[in-house]
């Protein structure tokens, strides 16, 4: 029996597809500081797994929308599940730091393939402010994922070592390609005809590029969540290494970050009906700006120690689920036929600014906290700034 796209079953579906990426990287999470010691590297060095995850991600993105646009969704699906699987074990049995950082660039690869999908999987099926509802709602599910998954790899890291987080993640994957084989339809209703090469892909993308409007929600995508993986990114080195919480408690502490994103996602899912994505997107970016400006304040004044980093992370986090959602749809809605690749494209945009934030942050880090509320206010103000600027080009949609 296939599922009905009406459903909420259909929905939890999407929502594991786009939370396969974001499990890779929270189960490990807790992990970072005991990889980089047995590793013999250094902050920087244990960063680099997470920066190349996003760089192989970001190459995922290129060619996954473009390849289901043509293939139909389900083959490609299950293609990027079978590499992200054998890169998974490469991961968990991977003998030395730089084996670890290009086995993660292959997981990368064949994680992007399922959100890239899921976010296209959505325009296939619904339009408009239902569009942005049903990404909300993927977002509050999914967001159920990283709230647990920092304890529950904390838990593993402290009972097994680093290396069974790989493990979990590895099977989370699995169930996933079994749900795809038994229930999940094809949602492509008409195959693209263009033809499967670099040179039509990067076409097409310039083709999407033309429309204003679709690179201002590109940019607000890419500002939202490359604040929220600064903070993955930074986090256990902050909230461990300078705060001194044990990795169940920064387990917790993330958790506490990822309420905030689930609220910004419930609370979108009440409000695009009566004010619109845009309206809904006003509401996000001033929460990217508010929560990144108030953990600037709360780390320069100490105030609240570990709590002056994890409570304004949870306001920005709940911008990322009030702007994320609704900035995709719209970037996609003008697209139905190259559903596949404007999330392509937009998810590369999203990885490669992020990567570059990663890097930026662990190269920063040393031994203070610093570092990481400023790059998360200057991406959270940059998003408001860009929002209030495009008014006219958004209103205009051309």
């Amino acid at each position: 029996m296939k599922l009905r796209p009406d459903t909420l079953a259909m929905t939890a579906v999407l929502a594991m597809l786009t939370a396969l990426g974001p499990l890779s990287t929270d189960f490990y999470l807790p992990s970072l500081p005991e990889i980089a010691r047995v590793m013999e590297t250094d902050v920087a060095g244990a960063q680099a797994t997470l920066s190349s995850f996003l760089f192989g991600f970001a190459a995922g993105q290129i060619f996954w929308g473009p390849l289901s646009d043509r293939l139909g969704r389900r083959p490609v699906l299950l293609a990027g599940l079978a590499l992200f699987g054998l890169a998974t074990l490469a991961c968990a049995f991977a003998p030395s730091i730089g084996a670890l950082t290009l086995a993660r660039a292959f997981q990368a690869l064949g994680a992007s393939g399922p959100i890239v999908l899921g976010r296209a999987m959505v325009r296939d099926l619904y339009d408009g402010p239902r569009a942005g509802r049903e990404l909300a709602r993927m977002g509050m599910i999914m967001g159920l994922v990283p709230a647990v998954a920092p304890v529950i790899g904390g838990v593993l890291q402290v009972a097994f070592g680093w290396r069974s987080t790989f493990l979990a993640s590895l099977a989370f994957g699995l169930v996933l390609a079994v749900v795809i084989i038994t229930v999940m339809p094809e949602t492509l209703r008409a195959r693209s005809p263009q033809p499967l090469s670099l040179v039509s892909i990067f076409k097409g993308f310039g083709t999407l590029l033309h429309n204003r409007a679709f690179r201002v929600y590109v940019a607000l995508t890419a500002l939202a969540y490359a604040g929220l993986f600064a903070f993955i990114s930074g986090s256990s080195f902050v909230l461990i290494g300078v705060y001194g919480l044990t990795p169940v408690e920064y387990g917790f502490s993330f958790g506490f970050g990822v309420l905030g994103y689930i609220t910004g996602t419930i609370i979108a899912q009440r409000l695009v009906g009566r004010r619109g994505m845009d309206g809904v997107i006003a509401i996000g970016v001033a929460c990217l700006a508010g929560g990144g400006l108030a953990m600037l304040v709360g780390v320069l004044t100490g105030f609240g120690g570990p709590a002056g980093v994890v409570v304004p992370m949870a306001l920005y986090a709940c911008g990322v689920g009030l702007t994320m959602p609704q900035a995709q749809a719209s970037a996609m809605m003008p697209f139905p036929d190259r559903a596949g690749a404007a999330s392509s494209f937009n998810g590369l945009c999203q990885m490669l600014l992020s990567a570059c934030v990663g890097l930026l942050v662990g190269h920063l880090l040393k031994n203070a906290a610093l570092p990481l509320p400023l790059v998360m206010s200057a991406l959270g103000v940059a998003a408001l700034v860009l929002f209030r600027a495009t008014r006219g080009i958004r209103a205009a949609k051309s």
